[in-house]
């Protein structure tokens, strides 16, 4: 076995073997960074607490989430538990590398730490950091260079969102909507074609390791979730650029106002969800991933757009005036 490999095996045993007490907190902690805890967290700030904040954290989450599905079907890396059973204290599929729970939370923490700008949140970000990428080694989830890397990534996608901001937001939200709705298909597009590049270059598994008996169900989960991302991460990117061109909701207004407004849009993103997961089929693949692409990209644009249309329009949220065009001479 390779020493690396066996370096995070051993790290996962004696964290098992020496905090036994600490499972059921370590669970509660990974359990922090699954992506259905962020898909509801983000509709609320984006709807209920700041608009802003939650265009650009869903946005970047999103992206993460591209990224992510790519790296892990690129490198094709085991779990701890593959190898050794006995240390699987946490339900996971998919393969191993990049750890997402460290990614994202790495990103989005630090993210919300340099929105807020306060100690405390600086203090908080970090801690959740460790703790999360402490969780997935103990919890049998990740080797320590699947977290290490997960973390890297996180550092750079946060990077990339920065550079973004400060050099090129404010002159793309100037373009023309036509132009904005191009960029959001156009980013999509591109890691779809690098994915499948890098699908042609890495080819088939390897069905000669350890884990072999892992593979399929792991292939099979790695198409779905590239799929699911960036279905996701279109239906987000177009309904983002038609709600800032056409609705222009406020998150202002009284708490039980954001908070009804909080319990309808989940109410009909969870509707989407399940009722179309439960009408579209799972097989045959060529059919069910174009319904997949649909599904999530529908559910996005439904919280992006869709959701906010209908809280102006039931007056469950003001509406910022459209900007008109000023001469003067």
């Amino acid at each position: 076995m390779e020493p690396v490999l066996q370096f995070g095996l051993d790290a996962s045993h004696w964290l098992q073997a020496t905090f036994p007490q600490l499972e059921a907190f370590f669970q509660f902690i990974s359990t922090l960074g699954i992506e259905e805890f962020y898909l509801a967290l983000f509709p609320l700030i984006y709807w209920s607490v700041h608009k802003e904040a939650g265009r650009a954290l869903a946005y970047v989450f999103l992206v993460g989430n591209v990224v992510n599905n790519t790296l892990k079907h690129a490198f094709r890396e085991p779990r701890p538990f593959w190898l050794d059973p006995t240390l699987e204290k946490f339900t996971d599929g998919g393969y191993g590398i990049p750890s997402g729970h460290t990614q994202f939370t790495t990103t989005i923490y630090l993210f919300a730490a340099a929105w807020i700008r306060r100690r405390w949140m600086w203090l908080l970000a970090v801690l959740m950091i460790i703790l999360m990428g402490i969780s997935r080694i103990y919890l049998g989830s990740h080797f320590v260079h699947d977290v290490a890397v997960g973390f890297v990534i996180g550092l750079l996608v946060l990077g990339g969102y920065l550079l973004w901001q400060r050099r090129y937001q404010a002159r793309f939200e100037k373009r023309i909507m036509g132009q904005r709705l191009l960029v959001a298909v156009l980013v999509p597009g591109l890691f779809t074609a690098v994915y499948l590049i890098i699908r042609l270059i890495i080819g088939d598994p390897d069905t000669t390791v350890a884990w072999a008996s892992r593979i399929p169900v792991a292939e099979l989960e790695s198409v779905e979730g590239f799929v699911t991302a960036v279905s996701s991460l279109l239906g987000a990117g177009i309904g983002l650029v038609l709600e800032r061109s056409r609705i222009r909701f406020l998150v202002d207004g009284p708490i039980w106002q954001r908070a009804v407004r909080y319990l309808l849009g989940m109410a009909v993103a969870v509707a989407i969800w399940a009722g179309l997961g439960a009408v579209f089929p799972d097989d045959p693949l060529w059919l069910a991933l174009p319904l997949r692409l649909l599904r999530y990209a529908l559910l996005t644009l439904w919280v992006t757009y869709y959701a906010p249309w209908l809280f102006v329009k039931i007056k469950l949220a003001q509406a910022e005036p459209a900007r008109g065009i000023e001469m003067t001479l």
